[in-house]
């Protein structure tokens, strides 16, 4: 977060951003974001609205960077991209918590991983990432908050740096799944090897890997980013934060784009039941009987 200093400048930048760069990254998550929205809507899957917000978070980023760079002066238009840059991820990062809760309900035959169910892998994951976010949120306002002394704005950057880092570990817990169900879908697939539907099934799985370390990447630059507090230099240097940050999730939705859930898992009774219709069957036999899995 640029400090203002105390001379009469109010210029929110302490270096000369490109708004080049700014309209770029502008443009291109729109057009991911705008494929986004038509997949969701003829794949009719709604879930598919969380990576869209991850997409409309990026895009107002940019529109906000791309104003602030016009009207270095205004603190609103700064502050608002650097908040929304932040946290923006988190989405993304939700959005692979839901998609892997649909994996396990269609790719293994008790539809859990290690006792945990499909239904509570978005229940769970999303609630921990909300728990994260919020972290992050408050660290960042905190750190933004307009004419806040050094200290305070110190102590911001603290909190969003102990967000991203709790935001890590919910990841490295969930890999632990996420291997789990990617040694038995092989293991299937190897027995079974007709089973054609599997192959994409793997891709999807492996997609949602890249995508995490990319996140984990950029987790990485944001914790090495702040860890020398406001001393740092890297901030003064938009190479590292388009490299290291946007890029990868720029990167993320659009593999996502390429390796879509909803061309995947596209039967209709592939999604996720509500807790109702779990409830109506648990009352009138098993869910598995009623709906058999891909593998059999």
């Amino acid at each position: 977060m640029a400090q203002q200093g105390d001379d009469e400048s109010t210029d929110m930048w302490q270096f000369s951003p490109s708004p080049g760069a700014s309209i770029a990254f502008l443009v291109l998550f729109f057009l991911t974001t705008a494929v986004h929205l038509g997949q969701a809507i003829y794949y009719k899957q709604k879930y598919c609205w969380v990576i869209i917000m991850s997409g409309i978070w990026q895009v107002l980023t940019y529109i906000f960077r791309t104003i602030s760079i016009q009207q270095p002066d205004s603190f609103n238009y700064y502050a608002a991209w650097f908040v929304l840059i932040l946290v923006a991820p988190l989405w993304t990062n939700a959005f692979v918590y839901m998609v892997f809760g649909r994996m396990v309900w269609n790719y293994t035959d008790d539809r859990r991983v290690w006792r945990v169910k499909a239904q509570h892998f978005g229940l769970v994951f999303v609630l921990l990432d909300i728990v994260s976010f919020v972290i992050q949120v408050y660290g960042a306002a905190r750190a933004t908050a307009k004419d806040a002394p050094t200290d305070k704005v110190l102590q911001g950057l603290h909190i969003y740096m102990a967000g991203v880092g709790i935001q890590q570990l919910f990841i490295l817990i969930f890999c632990l799944f996420a291997l789990r169900l990617l040694f038995r879908v092989r293991k299937e697939s190897n027995e079974k090897p007709k089973l054609t539907q599997l192959s994409p099934a793997m891709l999807l799985l492996y997609t949602q890997f890249v995508v995490l370390a990319l996140i984990t990447l950029r987790i990485i630059f944001r914790i090495c980013e702040y860890a020398q507090g406001l001393d740092s230099t890297i901030p003064l240097h938009e190479a590292y934060q388009y490299a290291l940050d946007s890029l990868p999730m720029l990167l993320a939705l659009v593999a996502f784009n390429a390796v879509h859930p909803g061309r995947i898992m596209s039967d209709s009774k592939s999604d996720l039941p509500s807790f109702r219709m779990q409830e109506n069957r648990t009352q009138i036999g098993s869910a598995d009987a009623a709906q058999p899995s891909h593998f059999e």
